[in-house]
């Protein structure tokens, strides 16, 4: 990945919008939204938002590649695309809008992000609790990001799929409940990276039976996003994000003489 920054991650979203099959409509409207998310998220750094934006570059690099990986290869026929993002694409195109990009959400916040976090915070990173504390601000500080989008997505969202009274009548609620759900499975989102880099120092096994039981969670998350009903204040209630539960093998996840104990959710 050397050299590579926000620019090539736009540039290779542009390249997928190219060569997008015409009926992959649902998955162009994820990509899109990807895309201006990705923009802002440039122009946050530009704006010196985050304490380490080099770091900051990096780790959105690695989190679009999960993404663009996955979408390659369901665009390739390959059958190994991780379950969350399998169902994400393989939802019927005739779902509104909303639904799905909260499909890709969830296969990209809830499954590749706590990935994407491990990726760029090594072991003897995670030793150094004051290096681990401000990478923990800067992922938070991404929710800003976030909530900044809202509306604007919203109203995207809202010139390419219809809307009912309800929905129209319902707007500056469900803008709200959007931006609580987005903090609540960031939140969480840290919890299982913890849980994650504890299996991580197992062993590849205990890793990817941990991993594996992210995806079945992230998997089972699918059920709540399609169910009828206002979806996102449904959300607001009930979370967005997945938890792991404790592992059986307990490790501590610094070095043997840190006293430091391990970060918690924030």
């Amino acid at each position: 990945m050397p050299g590579r920054g926000i620019g090539d991650v736009v540039s290779a979203m542009d390249a997928r919008l190219l060569r997008m099959p015409p009926e992959r409509t649902a998955q162009r409207l994820f990509l899109e939204t990807y895309r201006r998310t990705t923009q802002a998220v440039g122009k946050a750094m530009e704006d010196a938002q985050f304490e380490d934006p080099e770091w900051v570059e990096r780790w959105d690099v690695v989190f679009a590649d999960l993404y663009l990986s996955a979408l390659d290869l369901d665009l390739a026929g390959d059958s190994r695309v991780p379950r969350p993002w399998r169902l994400a694409f393989d939802a019927p195109a005739s779902l509104p809008a909303l639904r799905h990009v909260l499909l890709g959400i969830n296969a990209h916040i809830n499954y590749d992000l706590p990935q994407a976090l491990l990726a760029v915070i090594s072991d003897d990173d995670f030793a150094d609790p004051v290096l681990v504390a401000r990478r923990a601000r800067d992922h938070e500080r991404i929710d800003g990001v976030l909530s900044g989008r809202v509306a604007d997505e919203d109203s995207e969202l809202g010139a390419v799929s219809a809307r009912s009274a309800l929905d129209r009548l319902l707007q500056p609620l469900n803008r709200l409940s959007s931006k609580r759900f987005l903090r609540e499975a960031r939140q969480k989102v840290w919890h299982n990276t913890i849980e994650l880099q504890r299996a991580r120092l197992i062993g590849d096994d205990e890793y990817a039976a941990r991993l594996a039981e992210l995806e079945v969670l992230c998997a089972a998350r699918i059920a709540d996003l399609l169910a009828p009903g206002q979806v996102l204040l449904r959300l607001a209630v009930a979370g967005f994000g997945v938890t792991l539960p404790p592992a059986r093998q307990e490790v501590r996840p610094f070095s043997a003489d840190s006293s430091t104990s391990p970060p918690r959710a924030l």
